[in-house]
């Protein structure tokens, strides 16, 4: 389970150049929800991630991520159960690297990387976590990523941030550089991925039609704050036009929700 405390984050604090970029966060997920995020540039969804990932430091509240306090654990501790894939196909992989190599890699997330020889069983299990993808990279795995194409290599970033089961995987817009079709495909692999290994998943996504197909809650922000959160049977009926809707006319704080519900 995944829950932000109070969460805020404001940079040059003090100074004419002050910005609220994250203004008291509350949220409490489930194991296994997956939840897409929508809102404007600007709205705080990539600082919130970089927060719940260890890339900034909350200026003040708490991350907890099944009972642990993560605040004040530092970005590659964090990594060790926190999978994350970004907006550019290229920052997820070693690009000199084989694919091989790479999943060797993903296998030692937040351990001391050690590069031996692959066992019979090891490129076995390569081979069949790639099968999966249905790409053909299977056959692939001597092949450097570096000259793998843009959707291939998100294809493999998914792979590697999930061959080990994170407790939780952050998607930062992860199709945006890819084209249509390709972005469908991926998003197919993530909902496959994520549904059978039942991982915990907050997903960036400028595609409202996106934002309503893939997941169980979608989580609207702006200016900082959590402004709406939909789910359940409003969500099943919710069509495009409506999200939109409820975007554009929210004004109360889904925080100030939260506590007149308590």
């Amino acid at each position: 389970m995944l829950e932000l405390q109070d969460i805020s984050v404001i940079f040059h604090e003090g100074t004419v150049n002050e910005k609220i970029a994250l203004s008291h966060i509350d949220l409490k997920l489930d194991k296994g929800d997956f939840v897409t995020i929508i809102g404007s540039n600007g709205a705080g969804k990539s600082t919130l991630f970089q927060t719940i990932s260890g890339a900034i430091q909350p200026t003040q509240g708490q991350v907890i991520l099944n009972g642990q306090n993560l605040t004040g654990i530092p970005e590659y501790k964090r990594s060790r159960f926190i999978g994350r894939l970004f907006q550019d196909p290229l920052k997820g992989t070693a690009p000199s690297m084989t694919i091989e190599e790479n999943l060797s890699l993903a296998s030692q997330r937040g351990q001391h990387f050690r590069l031996s020889l692959f066992s019979h069983k090891q490129k076995n299990e390569m081979k069949q976590a790639l099968k999966e993808l249905d790409l053909g990279l299977e056959e692939r795995l001597n092949t450097k990523v570096g000259t793998l194409s843009g959707g291939q290599r998100q294809a493999l970033t998914l792979l590697m941030a999930t061959y080990v089961t994170p407790e939780l995987l952050l998607l930062d817009e992860h199709t945006a550089a890819l084209d249509p079709k390709t972005s469908q495909k991926v998003l197919e692999m993530t909902s496959k991925i994520v549904e059978e290994h039942h991982i915990t998943t907050l997903m960036i996504t400028h595609n409202m039609e996106d934002a309503l197909k893939y997941g169980n809650k979608t989580m609207i922000m702006k200016d900082g704050q959590i402004i709406a959160m939909v789910e359940g049977e409003e969500r099943k009926k919710m069509t495009v036009d409506e999200l939109i809707h409820l975007y554009s006319t929210s004004t109360h704080d889904y925080n100030d929700r939260l506590f007149l519900k308590q």
